[in-house]
């Protein structure tokens, strides 16, 4: 027997509402302690998640005995989280007398449980990333020498793991739980107001102009979104549905308009001042305040975004596209939607200020709706609020999930001391060489990446390879940087790039074409963070200021010059020579060495100017010709 939509879904619809007032309640005021506040939380959206994303996944109406599964699944995660939401309330009798047969069953079935709701809403991968490492916790005194463990039993592991507030419900979690599922709040809230429309609007409004225009207006409309959504697929989706027709009108192919999309979009995670999930999980995991994390990131974004803005112009050179006729007037976008800047204003105020982020976002929340009163356009009633409310939690599961799954593969490292193991691995294996233990890390956060979420990928990698990083010579916090950017790549990097693909179809494009676009338009995701490693390019401590400036000129130059050698374009077409030249520059750039990168600063701008004396040479005598 089959049914139509589930009965229950106005329940739902009050759970999530539910669970979005009770993390603005916890963000306000934080009564609850972390022992209290993230149980609950997770057993929300593990119940959340059985209800929203069904057991049912063909087609037609959902057979009866799916929901009354999906019900059953919901009502036992329910179960399990109070039992061990009340075990903080039984004081030390865990530590005097251990778990009771209650506890671990409950411990048990939830972990389980946890698994099929990040099946439903990540995916396999990361089920079995954390599955591998439990197993690894439990058997591991049956593994070889060089990567053993004395084995643990199913008791001290479930202690560990969801009794201690170590892993399972540890710092991922937390940051999930407390400041990212607000700031996506923050998002819907932006969203169901008109705000992204807005942002789209102004983009066109200050870049359609240009040459090129609808693509630069992308590019500057997804760094402003894609920092607030969080998720690059999300916002290549949504954004690209709007630019991306406009791309390919103006002239640009299927593949470069959804590639270009992609690359903004992918780009908006490490933009100021949000910079999706990974930069709280950063904070926190470096010890540096969140407006710190924020101040460093402007330069490597604004490089990013110049890398991407670069190849855009130059295919608009090579395309002889022009920019749009009649874009958006700038003084009407502005004047129609000016109140949208100001919540985002008062959120990077209070960051900078030092507040607490999960303060910082229920106020912005507030913000939201407070200043979509001031047009009656997007004024907001209760429907949009109660919209806004829902929409937040339901696109804040995966990332609980991700984080939650990703705690239990930290309570593992730290439980077995396999992180020890893995970095003295990288060290030697790298023979000492950070370039080397650079690409090593790399290659694991592309792969990694091809089945986990970013913010999953960031958290696994950097609890593993930053101490090695650290112990090449980086500072903790350049590594936590490069790893962070490094665990973007995999949305936009063959074969398995899930943003390109998103950006694939909605402009009707062939996936792998759009995906090499995608990541030939994402070449700063792997400039920069090679030139934060070897260069002063993050103003850490002990930094000068004259390094830093030398380390963005280097970059900038570096970047253009890669940029020319693989479009084959600058001011005019170039020739094979001019192309080997410009690459002969970048390489010299990527030797750390001063007098190398400035010999190679000096090559890229010696042909970059005798070419563009050419083609002048060239269109004078075009011109006298045709006198």
């Amino acid at each position: 027997m089959t049914t139509g939509r589930p009965p229950w879904r106005r329940i739902l619809f009050a759970l999530a509402v539910g669970l979005s007032l009770f993390q603005l309640w916890q963000s306000t005021t934080g009564t609850l302690s972390a022992t209290l506040g993230r149980p609950i939380h997770l057993a929300w959206v593990v119940v959340l998640t059985f209800l929203a994303k069904p057991s049912w996944t063909g087609e037609g109406p959902a057979p009866r005995w799916s929901l009354w599964l999906d019900a059953a699944l919901a009502l036992v995660a329910l179960y399990c989280g109070w039992v061990i939401v009340g075990f903080d309330y039984r004081g030390v009798d865990h530590i005097l007398y251990g778990l009771t047969t209650h506890d671990l069953i409950a411990g048990l079935v939830f972990v389980i449980l946890l698994f099929e709701a990040t099946r439903r809403a990540v995916g396999w991968v990361m089920v079995a990333v954390g599955l591998v490492f439990l197993l690894y916790a439990g058997f591991g005194d049956l593994l070889p020498d060089v990567i053993a463990n004395r084995g643990f039993t199913i008791e001290r592991i479930l202690r560990f793991q969801i009794f201690t507030g170590a892993g399972l419900f540890g710092t991922p979690l937390g940051i999930a739980a407390g400041t990212v599922f607000i700031f996506v709040l923050f998002g819907a809230f932006l969203e169901v107001t008109g705000a992204g429309r807005f942002f789209i609007d102004l983009a066109f409004a200050a870049a359609g102009r240009f040459r090129g225009g609808p693509a630069k207006a992308s590019v500057i409309a997804s760094a402003a979104m894609g920092s607030i959504s969080g998720s690059a697929i999300a916002n290549t989706v949504t954004t690209g549905a709007l630019t991306i027709p406009m791309m390919k009108k103006l002239g640009y192919r299927p593949e470069q308009a959804g590639g270009i999309e992609a690359a903004a979009s992918t780009g908006g995670q490490i933009m100021p001042p949000i910079m999706g999930a990974g930069a709280f999980i950063m904070a926190d995991f470096t010890n540096t305040p969140y407006r710190e994390i924020v101040a460093l990131s402007i330069a490597p974004a604004i490089l990013y975004f110049g890398c991407t803005l670069l190849f855009v112009h130059l295919m608009a050179l090579k395309l002889g596209l022009r920019g749009m006729k009649n874009p958006p007037p700038v003084r009407r976008t502005l004047r129609e939607g000016v109140h949208f800047l100001l919540p985002l204003g008062l959120v990077v105020a209070l960051l900078l200020l030092n507040y607490s982020p999960p303060l910082v976002g229920a106020v912005g929340c507030l913000a939201v709706v407070v200043t979509g009163m001031a047009r009656k356009r997007t004024r907001v009633g209760w429907r949009k609020i109660l919209n806004g409310l829902r929409t937040g939690a339901v696109l804040a599961l995966p990332i609980s999930l991700a984080c939650a799954t990703a705690g239990i593969v930290v309570g593992v490292i730290g439980q077995t001391g396999i992180g020890l193991q893995f970095t003295e691995s990288v060290v030697q294996a790298a023979g000492g060489l950070l370039w080397l233990a650079l690409i090593f890390i790399a290659i694991a956060a592309l792969v990694l990446g091809m089945g986990l979420p970013v913010t999953a990928a960031y958290i696994v990698i950097s609890v593993m390879a930053a101490p090695a990083l650290e112990g090449l010579g980086l500072s903790l916090l350049v590594a936590h940087m490069i790893i962070f950017w490094l665990s973007q790549t995999s949305n936009v990097t063959p074969p398995i790039a899930l943003a390109a693909f998103a950006g694939a179809g909605v402009a009707g494009s062939a996936p792998m074409r759009t995906a090499t676009q995608a990541v030939k338009l994402s070449l700063g995701f792997f400039i920069v963070p090679a030139m934060m490693a070897y260069s002063a390019l993050i103003l850490v401590d002990g930094t000068s200021v004259t390094a830093f400036v030398f380390a963005i000129v280097c970059t900038v130059a570096l970047i253009s010059a890669a940029a020319y050698a693989i479009e084959g374009f600058a001011i005019a077409a170039l020739g094979v020579a001019e192309r080997a030249l410009f690459a002969l520059a970048g390489a010299l750039i990527l030797v750390p060495n001063a007098a190398a990168r400035i010999a190679g600063v000096l090559l890229g701008a010696t042909v970059l100017t005798l070419h563009a004396r050419k083609k002048s040479t060239e269109n004078r005598l075009h011109g006298e010709k045709n006198v």
